[in-house]
């Protein structure tokens, strides 16, 4: 079963000094019933830390449990991404307690950065999302083309 959500949005949080940070209304809304809500939170790429509504783990998990552990590629990326994944539960505060080996994996300080893409919310320090963004593509257009774009000769002319 395909569990929806529709998460879109950026949310600046505050760590408090436990190493919690309060849920923003605006994700909360999406995310369904607060009390059966999890989470998963995993190491994600480029530094930031992953956080899975815990259906959205449960599928992608059953895809990474497939994979065939005798390939050392498959093997590999399996420890890295169970490496650190820790299930969260929202206290009555609506606040998810962050592990603090992934916390300093991902090189935060107080100030964060939630992203919500569609199923999941990417966990960024404020710092590195800053730098990430000033570091961004230059021609996103280009980007765009490659990702998106079609590949036949049909499409070479056309937006």
């Amino acid at each position: 079963m395909t569990h929806q959500y529709d998460l879109l949005g950026e949310f600046y949080v505050a760590l408090d000094s436990k190493g919690r940070f309060r849920l923003p209304s605006g994700l909360l809304k999406g995310l369904g019933d607060r009390d059966t809500l999890k989470f998963v939170v995993n190491r994600g790429f480029d530094n930031c830390l992953v956080l899975y509504p815990k259906p959205v783990w449960d599928e992608i998990k059953t895809e990474v449990d497939a994979l065939n552990k005798y390939n050392r590629k498959n093997l590999q990326f399996t420890r890295l991404f169970y490496r650190g994944a820790s299930e969260l539960v929202p206290d009555s505060a609506d606040r998810l307690l962050l592990p603090k080996q992934l916390l300093a994996w991902a090189k935060t300080d107080k100030n964060l950065v939630l992203m919500a893409m569609n199923d999941r919310i990417e966990i960024w320090a404020e710092a590195e999302y800053e730098r990430l963004l000033n570091e961004e593509v230059e021609d996103y257009s280009s980007l765009a083309e490659d990702v998106l774009g079609g590949s036949s000769a049909e499409d070479e002319g056309s937006l």
